[in-house]
């Protein structure tokens, strides 16, 4: 993986400005350790920095091709997994290469296709392509956006970026946030409306999109969707197929000249991954995989079952090491460092996250990065398959928002009476959820129980997936470490999209056609074990720590924070003493402990990144 940055110009000679690159690039290395890249012409301006995983020498960047009179030069962050098939096509059509980099072919599947060429890719990616000739620049992201890519217009150009980091460091862009931005910061936030960049004037280009800029403007479109179909495969057929996409999707992913690996929790979705690489790896006589889990020091002295966790996950993650025979790598993260590491998760995303399941991974990443510089994840198999409570519980389902944040309410409550009266998030909040709803491709004549499950399974995929897909890239890409997700396959998306309810809870269970499909693949009690998330800590010296440094925030009259909430109300939880006195306010894990992690975020970025709040 690696980091991008841009600058399109219309009056400016950008040939002189290397400096400004230079900034954007090195806000971010992490994302790109090994090498740096840049390129200049009179309008446009690249940077690059690089993780080199494939192609060593023929993989550098920016990279540039001529075609007879014409000039292209890309700048590049992500993995094709079908470079082969591409690389195939193009040398029947009479193209050669210098290398057996990704990078080449996606630059010459552009040079033959134009921006059809993103029809044809499979893979994680964001890219940008200048064309000299034409003067037009070409941007172009992954259709579940697994790779990141920010924007802004700024007078008479184009700024874009891996990273809303990037863009502040360009002198044109300020850290201005304005109304919408703090609902989307206190109403939506750790997660964000797709194609929000919360600071003023800036933009995410989403998934499955892509952006032209010329002289004559900016437009984006989208080259993916999903479409509402029948599903006539009937069960046998439908476990084969959904088998044979799962296996072909890790196989295609394991490819890399570099160290690679697997994250194992011991739960059904790690388990199978780690299952097809291992298998591969011995077909190929590569030797033993390596594999990873996580827990905090103590956790099993603290660790207290409940609905979302039921079980802990160190005796499941014995079993699957054993029956894969992969070299295991036991990581436990100490509840000081993780605290420590709140500061850093917040820098790696520009914004408040996910308190210590952000922190954490990213301490998990650093410990893996040590031995590998690729691993595969099983995130994501639950909003695909319907892993989550969500899905079936009738209170869930139709709670008539989101239903990963329901607390909408006592959010509020969090707030000051002045940003109360510019934000009311609950309305905010619920004209997003009716948005999203309007998004929904139906399919005439479902039953309700059919239509109310489309719509869940949309609301996952493209309003909660995100947020854990912005997560996993930011705090590994903030240990150097490329992390794939070969559930993401868009094909596995599309087949399961239409696959029918009924079907994916078979048997009234979780995640029941998946199941299904993997008899065989792995032992039955792994394979029909109980759902359980991403660990989060439980020790209380967490919740204590993250407690007290809020109330050391709120005793603070310097803290920019003060004039966004109500410290008396945020004083009477503390006082409680209690890590489940807040209701979970939003996902499974996040309640009491990281609300004050979320609200000490808050103000980490205000004083931080100097943000200004647009009256």
């Amino acid at each position: 993986m690696c980091g991008i940055a841009g600058w399109i110009d219309w009056k400016q000679d950008l040939t002189g400005q290397k400096s400004v690159l230079k900034d954007m690039a090195d806000s971010l290395t992490r994302r790109g350790p090994d090498t740096e890249g840049f390129w200049t012409s009179p309008s446009c301006g690249f940077a690059h920095r690089r993780l080199i995983v494939v192609d060593p020498a023929g993989g550098a960047q920016p990279m540039s091709r001529n075609v007879g009179d014409r000039s292209y030069t890309m700048i590049y962050n992500g993995e094709l997994y079908n470079t082969e098939d591409v690389r195939k096509d193009l040398l029947a059509r009479g193209h050669r290469f210098h290398g057996h980099s990704d990078t080449e072919v996606l630059l010459t599947s552009y040079m033959e296709w134009g921006p059809a060429c993103v029809e044809r890719l499979n893979g994680i990616f964001a890219f940008a392509i200048w064309d000299e000739t034409e003067q037009s620049l070409f941007i172009g992201r992954d259709r579940l956006g697994v790779k990141p890519l920010f924007y802004t217009e700024q007078g008479d150009g184009l700024i874009f970026g891996s990273e809303l980091k990037a863009l502040l460091a360009h002198p044109a862009v300020e850290p201005v946030v304005g109304t919408e931005g703090l609902a989307e910061v206190f109403a939506i936030g750790p997660a964000r409306t797709p194609g929000h960049g919360v600071f003023k004037g800036v933009h995410e280009l989403k998934p499955g999109h892509v952006l032209l800029f010329t002289r004559n403007g900016l437009k984006t479109w989208p080259y993916w969707q999903l479409h509402s179909r029948p599903h006539e495969d009937d069960l046998d057929t439908t476990i084969a197929t959904l088998r044979e996409l799962l296996q072909d999707a890790v196989e295609r992913q394991l490819v890399s000249d570099v160290p690679i690996c697997t994250l194992l929790s011991g739960g059904l979705d790690s388990s199978m991954i780690s299952a097809f690489a291992a298998k591969k790896f011995e077909r190929e006589g590569k030797g033993p995989l390596h594999t990873f889990s996580v827990d905090y020091v103590d956790n099993d002295k603290h660790f207290t079952a409940s609905d979302f966790q039921p079980n802990s996950d160190a005796p499941w993650v014995k079993r699957m090491v054993e029956f894969l025979g992969s070299e295991h790598h036991y990581i436990q993260i100490d509840n000081a460092k993780l605290i420590d590491s709140l500061k850093h998760a917040l820098r790696f995303r520009d914004l408040p996250g996910m308190a210590d399941v952000d922190a954490s991974l990213f301490l998990f990443s650093e410990e893996i990065k040590k031995f590998a510089t690729v691993a595969l994840s099983g995130e994501c198999a639950d909003e695909i398959f319907g892993g989550y409570p969500w899905f079936y519980r009738e209170e869930m389902v139709n709670a008539g928002t989101f239903p990963w944040s329901r607390n909408v309410e006592g959010r509020a409550g969090w707030l000051s009476k002045e940003l109360s009266a510019k934000v009311n998030i609950e309305e905010y909040v619920l004209s997003r959820y009716h948005d999203t709803l309007a998004e929904v491709p139906k399919l005439d004549g479902e039953s309700a129980r059919e239509a109310r499950a489309r719509e869940i399974s949309y609301l996952n995929l493209f309003r909660w997936m995100p947020t854990l897909l912005d997560r996993k890239d930011r705090m590994t890409m903030g240990a150097s470490l490329e992390v794939r997700v070969p559930f993401c396959d868009h094909r596995i998306v599309e087949y399961m999209w239409n696959v029918p309810w009924e079907m994916k809870f078979y048997k009234e269970r979780e995640k029941g056609l998946l199941r299904l499909a993997l008899e065989g693949v792995l032992p039955d009690d792994v394979l029909y074990r109980k759902k359980s998330p991403y660990p989060k800590t439980h020790h209380p010296a967490y919740f204590a720590a993250v407690r007290d440094w809020v109330l050391e925030i709120l005793d603070d009259p310097s803290s920019p924070i003060l004039p966004l909430i109500d410290a008396n109300q945020i004083r009477e939880i503390a006082k409680a003493n209690d890590p489940n006195f807040v209701k979970p306010w939003f996902g499974q894990l996040m309640a009491g402990p990281q609300m004050f992690a979320y609200l000490a975020q808050v103000d980490t970025w205000l004083r931080e990144y100097k943000i200004k709040i647009e009256d």
